[in-house]
């Protein structure tokens, strides 16, 4: 079904409950709607047709889900844009997705504006003080609801007349193959790519997500990491709001800002990357106190547990209902969970097989599939595969093989059929003749008592082709060196996999999701000397 269809279904069957909650403000499912539609004629006003892109760079506030739905009724296509980017990063993005018209907060506005793009009509959103003159959200309250199908024609020739003559057209009938989002992936590689995606593939993205762990209507979801980001918008906002359940925004990830939401809003589920959880144990002095008893799913993706960290979360929070979602932006994202009973006994692994309308391979490099104990490329196969990635047809062939997804993912399949994720192919470090799997040899730097984050890399190296750096976050006052580091992994891994350099950071470069940027590592270790 079309996005557009699927909030009216929504509407129809939740009633006057709660769709979307902010600070201290709140929308019912009829009032969120509205506005939504609303939007949509805010956005045809400004310029924005059928087929055409609409930017949006907001933190999480219901101006980004007003924009998607008013995109949605009004037949563009959402292009979300990663708010932390910086105005060359932005200008790249908008001009490669051929962007028409943008939403931005106005505390980031001027990155968002100064970016040089052609024709490109800019509307700040002001979530906190939302009677300013001329913001979105004015625009939006004195705009009539649109009423017509998404690929209606309307005139758009005044921008600033919000007639509801205007925001009435014709009946194009909405089609669930049309383009709905233009995602950019994290970019953990390089420079981000435009997964295109249909109505049809987000609408099953949600609806599978919804079913594998499972989501509840009367679910209260907490959106704490980047709406803008593949899981939160389209696994969680998305899967929750169709279901009728009530989606809790929090304007940015901040420790103690999640539990008091928490606490006070009753939250039954949550998403975050592992540190997201992590982070309130160890910086929260009064963690303890918070009432977090109202949760009944602790959700997170974008790294593994190790078998202690999780043990101590399940203490720390009180509760042993810790799912593990993995997935990726060209699937949706969907790809396969691992439930709570196998958090510990199955500690770093993805699960078993794909979840609910996924099929999942372990591919070896002579393209049989992999057995027991063996290690390939993990491949996904769904419905909810992207299209491609935007005019970059090369790409999207590399990723393709036939109906099947390629990963880039290297995993080894357990004798029970339990994948855990080995490494990132392209971060596989060959030093010496000899495969260094880098997860393996972090999985073991983690359970260092003095190391609170680590990433291992290899740095070119004249004889041996690459070398073992260990990048670590170190507690405070730990003095960790080399010596001790390598004396502490002897007896846990081979020794040619054992670092030869330590580098200590007070952090570790990471995208919004939470996933560590090695590539921008590398670089920097490049230009550093040995």
């Amino acid at each position: 079904m079309h996005l557009s269809a699927l909030l009216d279904n929504a509407v129809q069957s939740a009633g006057d409950r709660e769709a979307v909650v902010y600070r201290d403000r709140r929308w019912t499912y009829p009032e969120f709607a509205d506005a939504a539609r609303r939007a949509a004629t805010v956005l045809r006003r400004a310029g924005l047709g059928p087929g055409d892109r609409l930017a949006v760079m907001t933190y999480n506030t219901p101006a980004f889900l007003f924009a998607a739905f008013g995109a949605w009724y009004a037949g563009a296509t959402l292009v979300p844009v990663n708010h932390k980017l910086q105005t060359a990063e932005v200008a790249h993005q908008l001009r490669h997705c051929g962007a028409k018209v943008g939403i931005v907060d106005a505390e980031i506005g001027e990155r968002a504006t100064a970016a040089d793009t052609d024709g490109l009509r800019w509307l700040t959103s002001h979530p906190d003080d939302p009677g300013v003159p001329g913001s979105f959200e004015d625009l939006i309250a004195r705009a009539e609801p649109w009423t017509g199908e998404p690929g209606a024609a309307a005139d758009t020739a005044d921008a600033d007349d919000t007639d509801a003559a205007d925001a009435a057209g014709d009946t194009d009938a909405a089609d669930d193959g049309d383009i709905a989002q233009i995602l950019y992936t994290s970019g953990t590689s390089g420079r981000p790519k435009g997964c295109v995606h249909t109505h049809r593939g987000i609408a099953l993205t949600a609806t599978y997500t919804a079913t594998a762990v499972p989501l509840r209507r009367d679910d209260r979801f907490l959106i704490c990491m980047p709406i803008w980001h593949a899981s939160p918008l389209n696994n969680w906002a998305l899967g929750t709001l169709f279901l009728g359940g009530t989606v809790v925004l929090q304007r940015e990830y901040e420790p103690r800002g999640m539990l008091e939401l928490v606490q006070r809003e009753r939250i039954t589920a949550l998403f975050g990357a592992p540190i997201a959880l992590i982070a309130p144990v160890q910086s929260v002095p009064d963690f303890a106190d918070f009432d977090l008893t109202s949760v009944r799913a602790w959700i997170y993706g974008a790294g593994p547990l190790d078998a202690d960290t999780a043990r101590r979360l399940m203490k720390a929070y009180g509760s042993d209902d810790f799912h593990q979602v993995y997935g990726m932006s060209e699937t949706g994202p969907v790809g396969a969970t691992l439930s709570p009973a196998e958090q510990v006994e199955k500690a770093g692994s993805i699960g078993r097989g794909g979840m609910p309308g996924v099929a999942l391979r372990v591919v070896r490099p002579d393209g049989a599939d992999a057995g027991a104990g063996e290690t390939g490329e993990i491949w996904l196969r769904s419905d909810t595969r992207m299209v491609g990635y935007l005019d970059d047809p090369a790409a999207t062939a590399e990723v393709f093989a036939g109906d099947w997804y390629r990963s880039g993912d290297l995993g080894r399949i357990d004798a029970d059929g339990f994948v855990t994720l080995v490494d990132r192919m392209k971060d596989v470090i060959v030093t010496g003749g000899e495969n260094v799997a880098s997860q393996e040899v972090e999985g073991a730097l983690r359970g260092h008592p003095d190391i609170l984050d680590v990433a291992v890399v290899g740095r070119p190296h004249p004889q041996w082709g690459e070398t073992v750096v260990a990048v670590v976050v170190p507690r405070p006052d730990a003095g960790l060196d080399l010596d001790g580091v390598r004396e502490w992994l002897e007896p846990r891994i081979a020794r040619y996999k054992i670092p030869r350099e330590l580098v200590l950071r007070d952090e570790l470069p990471r995208t919004p999701s939470g996933k560590v940027t090695k590539h921008v590592l590398r670089a920097a270790l490049a230009e550093a000397p040995a």
